[in-house]
């Protein structure tokens, strides 16, 4: 079934923040970063940069004389990068190895040009499935809700196509973990023969095999992810006032005209950036809509376009808050960054931060001082 055309930014829009997330439909708007809450419209902090000093000790002299000095409190990694959401695949990413993860934001120009190509090939082809479904159409953006404004008309066209039964594919989700907000795409819904709604994820790979243990375990807590937050979707658990709060969002921002012409021809009749999360609010929760019955993985090698093979994954949704719940925890400082295990080492030989890596150093040097100096005979 052919489904309606997805809208995208338009190509002033800034750059992808996230290589990780194929087909990264939905870009932030020009002028971003100026349209930010400074600390005089709503008297919270715009950046991490702005953060105020939340402590003051007092520190005595020899001569018993007070001084007061500011003391910082350290900055969660989500202060750091400046994140007011994270992707599924940033925390997909962490369970192969947290410290790659770290290294591949702060020095992507490391990254191999194998891997790029990879990447790019990957885009492309899940470009073409899409447009075997639907058409996609650029419209211009001029602010931040304008930007978001596209996520949300995406996602409200695809909703009477899963109603009639219809496939759609590159489907927006959003949701709420730990106090911190997500966004990731679903690949393809669709109902089986069974009528069971069905998640496919496809995982396209330079070698014609099947991948390894851990690598199929990454992609396995991404897909109940998506799954995790569909679901929640549908059942009415994204208020507006959830996105508005956490991504700094103004609802009684006026959409641009742009945007307001496609949200007519999709046949919503829309002023501002409030409307449209009311409209999708209501259409989630009194669609008919089920929940995800079944996760799929589908591999298939990128040069011959070959089906290597189909992977089902079991939910448990307490497991994969757990993993969530841990992944977080660095996200909001509340541990430090780990790399991989001993028994995962191997991981480290195809990693081209291995050189720089201070996880990979300190384990080599834990190991040294646990087995002693050897003893001279």
């Amino acid at each position: 079934m052919e489904g309606p055309p997805r809208s995208e930014p338009g190509a002033r829009g800034a750059p992808e923040p996230s290589d990780s997330e194929l087909l990264q439909l939905l870009l932030e708007g020009p002028g971003e970063e100026a349209l930010l809450l400074r600390p005089g419209d709503s008297g919270k902090p715009s950046s991490s940069n702005d953060l105020p000093l939340e402590s003051f000790n007092e520190v005595f002299t020899g001569d018993g004389a007070a001084q007061k000095v500011k003391r910082k409190r350290a900055q969660t990694p989500l202060e750091k990068y400046d994140l007011k959401y994270l992707y599924v695949t940033d925390l997909s990413t962490q369970s192969w190895c947290e410290q790659q993860m770290v290294y591949g934001r702060e020095q992507p120009q490391l990254q191999a040009p194998e891997t790029i190509v990879l990447l790019n090939t990957g885009k492309s082809i899940h470009l073409a499935r899409e447009l075997e479904v639907h058409d996609v159409v650029k419209v211009q953006t001029t602010s931040k809700e304008d930007s978001w404004a596209i996520r949300i008309l995406n996602l409200l066209s695809v909703i009477p196509v899963l109603q009639a039964g219809g496939c759609v594919r590159e489907l927006p989700v959003f949701g709420v973990i730990e106090d911190v907000f997500l966004i990731g795409i679903i690949d393809e819904l669709c109902y089986n023969a069974n009528g069971e709604l069905e998640l496919r994820e496809l995982k396209t790979r330079g070698r014609p095999s099947m991948p390894s243990g851990a690598q199929k375990k990454k992609d396995y807590f991404q897909v109940c992810l998506y799954k995790y937050m569909f679901d929640a979707m549908v059942r009415g658990q994204l208020k507006p006032d959830v996105i508005t709060s956490h991504v700094h969002l103004r609802p009684d921002q006026p959409l641009g005209l742009p945007i307001r012409k496609h949200a007519q021809k999709a046949g919503f009749m829309v002023t501002c950036f409030g409307d449209l999360l009311e409209l999708m609010y209501l259409n989630l929760t009194l669609s008919d809509i089920p929940s995800i019955d079944l996760l799929k993985i589908e591999y298939s090698h990128q040069e011959s376009h070959t089906l290597l093979g189909t992977e089902v994954v079991q939910f448990a949704e307490e497991k994969v808050r757990e993993r969530a719940q841990y992944y977080l925890a660095y996200w909001k400082g509340q541990r430090e960054v780990q790399g991989v295990e001993i028994e995962e080492a191997w991981k480290c030989y195809s990693c081209v931060y291995s050189e720089i890596c201070d996880w990979r150093k300190k384990r080599a040097e834990g190991l040294v001082q646990r087995s002693g100096p050897k003893k001279s005979k």
